[in-house]
């Protein structure tokens, strides 16, 4: 006898499902009748509430404390308190604005894996009908205990993980488990312990749906014991992951930061310790450098160019969660997809229909009748097909009457579906035979029926005919169909001799092609006559098979291919069987013979042999939660940046490992929601590589964004040095930075967040992930830029000095000159390697001129405006000086203009 587990901590339940039902009663101690109140409430002492554990919640000071663990917020704190030093409380204010929206986003972001638990135990149901002291009572399912004894009926949550005693027509979703696209079908024979979680016909698991029928089990599992329950756990056990874009900016912060003060600690050891300057104004000149090397800016175009991608995302149906998951995209170089609704429609359709004439291949997906019925290539005519194809008529007859499924049609212009999945397909199939279901109904009036049940896999229902005769209708399994036919109909409708064995082969072969096989057959006889089993136990006319199929998007094909030529490999991970995957996979594209691993094979594999099969596979079926989790970290072990879809509780700890977790927002459950980085609302994935598209345009602008900023502040840091080297007054103050960098920078950085996608995003390979942001490429932009705007600052300061000019109109024309050499580098670099002399790069876009626009008309008040004066110590400049600061800021784009022009010719 097994001993049940106990306490919190127990050890793995053993395999319920493999053991008889009796057997199962006795090692759990248990009843028929289930327990008595006093053992049950003992067990509850033992075993605790069936309830998931809640993680203790991280305290809101904690939390807040802990975003301040980021070098590039510590950086900007040192600004705002260097702009206090220097009396502007209004920049200060603006950069503590930035850090604020800094910590705020964070603070949003965290806090996913407790949501999501959360989402899990919302789905255990809070009640249950349970035997108890020999009556059926309800009660808090929490209370349920290992060896009560529980009853559900259709619309029901199963409350627990039971082994079935007793299923009448029972079918239960499993969906948020297993990823099964169907309602399975329980029963209560054991099965192999080997067999796959959704193998198990006689076990119930907790938060289930039961869609139809009744059943009776003995509970096996509560709590975190539960099949939920581990799922709990594996999410538990996911540490929170970082995104490509943060380990580079936090890096970027680190050597800016770095730079910086190494740079102001050198600058003050050699004005005053090797020059002798005092020290007053050496540290002042620091404090100017330090200012003028950090980039205030660049954390709030960083969240702008991030939230503006956000948007583009939400336009084409991608909700983003987490901002820095819009970039992370860029760089995905795999796509974990789940099967059902993601890449196919979730909406079964006869594909095919076996007569004795030959087959007839079914277009059109979906529960919409539209489709042409094709045989030998050839459409036939639905107003035709009493002539031309009786047989098909006639089964098309059968679907629609042997079916207990609605079909209406929605103000959308799709069709609503009430009921089993394989029947509405049926009335699909009817309706593009010209058969108006509903009518029909109405016009053979069914008299009796047979419900589905398990153990005889068919359905009868029999239906009143004009002369007094009744028309029954059989539909099920080909196995139990055809074992009660022993003719078939012919291509005129005439009964001709049943050979079994042929189609016993055409029901194997429509299988192998990954479709669910459904056999239909009739009889007549007179009203008088009883529809029962043993009446329809042999006699029956066989009128034909239909091979049925969730089919793939059209759409999911295309991306797919789109995705091959962006240098991203699809894989598909489901919890569907192996040759339905496989079959989906290759009419998908993702190769003529997919290789395909199932569950068990994936569980027998240690960390390196999976690591080699991830290489290699594309079809991973029958998927565990841990193999999906598994595969994610296996990927990831071999360097790839990882998105994977998904829709159940099941994909829920696979979602949160990997580097973008994408749930479905229409049929996905909350757990998978608040797991994920981002929610699709139409479940297409399609919308994923439209959403890897927007990820490499956000990334691309990012690199613009610093490509611009930077050197800007090179070269602002680059003249500070020069003139304290060789002893000169400084070409800018250092306020007058701030103003540059808080001001006019941002303004034009700005724009850079909003520029369209290249021509190309799609066709290049994915950035390697641990590429910096500071290429080899854009270290040399910087260094070449930052030089031309060094000259360019230092250059025109010190001619305005030698024409006789005051210093602060010397500074005045310094700024002007590196506020005009940004304007016409905005130009340049919206486009890196590509000429900007073209005339949308002239032009530029709306955003562009306006930012043009708005940084000359802060120039202007900077320069004429007395209040300006005041604060900034500016002065006005006659209007030759504001004609060479443009000369030179033209002249910087030329040069780089040339410099793309080298480049492209070398790579030629």
């Amino acid at each position: 006898m097994v001993t049940p587990p106990t306490g919190p901590h127990a050890a793995p339940t053993p395999p319920w499902h493999a053991q008889a039902a009796e057997e199962v009663l006795a090692a759990l101690a248990s009843q028929p009748r289930g327990l008595t109140t006093a053992e049950a409430q003992a067990r509850l002492q033992r075993h605790g509430p069936n309830r998931l554990a809640e993680a203790p919640a991280v305290p809101l000071w904690r939390r807040l404390v802990r975003q301040f663990n980021n070098l590039l917020i510590i950086v900007l704190l040192v600004a705002a308190a260097i702009t206090v030093a220097l009396g502007h409380g209004v920049d200060a204010a603006v950069i503590l604005a930035v850090v604020v929206l800094n910590v705020t986003i964070g603070l949003v972001q965290e806090g996913k894996a407790e949501r999501a638990l959360a989402a899990i135990r919302a789905l255990l149901d809070p009640h249950a009908q349970v035997w108890r002291d020999g009556q059926l009572v309800e009660t808090d399912a929490a209370h349920l205990v290992p060896g009560d004894v529980v009853q559900v009926a259709a619309g029901d949550r199963v409350a627990a993980d039971v082994r079935w005693l007793r299923a009448h027509d029972l079918q239960i979703d499993e969906a948020a488990l297993t990823g099964e696209s169907v309602p399975v079908t329980k029963s209560v024979e054991a099965v192999a312990p080997t067999a796959e979680l959704g193998d198990r016909h006689g076990m119930g698991y907790a938060g289930t749906l039961v869609t139809r029928g009744q059943g009776v089990g003995v509970v096996v599992a509560t709590g975190m014991r539960t099949e939920m329950g581990r799922i709990g756990r594996l999410l538990q056990s996911v540490g929170e992951t970082t995104t490509p874009l943060v380990r580079q900016m936090a890096q970027l912060g680190r050597w800016i930061t770095l730079a910086v003060l190494a740079a102001a600690a050198l600058l003050f050891g050699f004005g005053w310790g090797v020059r002798g300057l005092p020290a007053v104004d050496t540290f002042m000149a620091a404090v100017g450098l330090a200012v003028a090397a950090i980039p205030e800016g660049l954390p709030a175009i960083l969240s702008v160019t991030l939230a503006i991608g956000v948007q583009r995302m939400a336009r084409r149906r991608a909700i983003v969660r987490q901002l820095p998951a819009v970039e992370t995209l860029g760089c995905v170089t795999v796509i974990g997809s789940d099967k059902t609704g993601t890449l196919t429609r979730n909406e079964m359709t006869v594909q095919a229909v076996v007569l004795a004439g030959g087959t007839v291949h079914v277009e059109g997906s979906g529960y919409a009748p539209q489709g042409a019925l094709l045989r030998d290539g050839a459409p036939l005519q639905p107003a035709e097909l009493w002539r031309e194809a009786p047989a098909l008529l006639a089964l098309a007859e059968g679907a629609a009457l042997c079916n207990d499924a609605e079909l209406v049609p929605t103000e959308q212009g799709d069709w609503h579906l009430s009921g089993d999945p394989t029947e509405g397909a049926l009335l699909t199939l009817a309706m593009k035979a010209g058969l108006q279901p509903r009518q029909l109904r109405e016009e053979r009036a069914r008299v009796a029926v047979l419900p589905f049940e398990s153990e005889r896999r068919l359905m009868a229902t029999a239906h009143a005919e004009g002369d007094g005769a009744v028309r029954v209708w059989v539909k099920g399994a080909p196995e139990a169909v055809l074992a009660r036919c022993t003719h078939v109909m012919g291509p005129q409708g005439e009964p001709v001799a049943l050979d079994a064995a042929w189609w016993q082969a055409q029901a194997e072969a429509q299988a192998a092609q990954g479709r669910r096989v459904l056999a239909v057959a009739t009889a007549t006889w007179p009203a008088a006559r009883a529809l029962t089993h043993e009446a329809i136990d042999g006699g029956l006319v066989l009128v034909g098979l239909v091979g049925i199929i969730d089919p793939p998007r059209p759409e999911a094909v295309t991306a797919i291919e789109q995705c091959r030529q962006a240098g991203i490999r699809v894989i598909m991970i489901t919890g569907d069987h192996v040759v339905t995957a496989r079959a989906i996979a290759a009419q998908l594209g993702l190769g003529a013979q997919p290789r395909a691993l199932a569950g068990h094979e994936i569980q027998a594999m240690d960390e390196t042999a999976l690591r080699r099969a991830v290489r290699e596979v594309d079809v991973f079926a029958r998927a565990a939660p841990e193999h999906k989790l598994r595969l994610v970290r296996a990927l990831q072990a071999e360097g790839h940046v990882v998105a994977m879809t998904g829709d159940g509780v099941n994909d829920a700890p696979a979602l949160k490992a990997a580097d973008v977790g994408v749930a479905m927002g229409h049929k996905g459950t909350e757990a998978a929601k608040q797991a994920a980085a981002m929610v699709l609302t139409d479940d297409n994935f399609a919308t994923i590589a439209h959403a890897v598209e927007e990820g490499r345009t956000v990334y691309d602008n990012l690199r613009k964004v610093v490509t611009f900023l930077l050197p800007i502040n090179g070269g602002e840091s680059i003249s500070l040095l020069i003139a304290v080297l060789f002893g000169l007054a400084l070409p800018i103050a250092p306020v007058q930075i701030l103003w540059v960098n808080m001001v006019s920078s941002i303004a034009l950085a700005m724009v850079l967040a909003f520029e369209p996608t290249e021509a190309d995003v799609m066709r290049r390979p994915p950035r390697p992930p641990r590429e910096p942001i500071l290429t080899g490429f854009v270290l040399w932009r910087i260094g070449l830029v930052s030089a031309l705007f060094a000259a360019g600052i230092f250059g025109v300061y010190k001619g305005a000095l030698l024409a006789g000019h005051e210093p602060a109109l010397a500074q005045t024309l310094a700024v002007n000159t590196l506020v005009a050499m940004e304007v016409f580098y905005l130009f340049s670099v919206r486009y890196l390697k590509a000429p900007s002399f073209s005339w949308i790069g002239v032009r530029g876009t709306p955003r562009v001129l306006a930012a043009v626009g708005t940084a000359c008309a802060l120039q202007l008040a900077f320069t004429y405006a007395p209040f300006m004066h005041t604060w900034f110590g500016s002065a006005p400049l006659p209007l030759p000086w504001l004609a060479v600061s443009a000369g030179i800021g033209l002249a910087v784009l030329l040069v780089l203009e040339l410099e793309k022009a080298v480049l492209r010719r070398h790579r030629r």
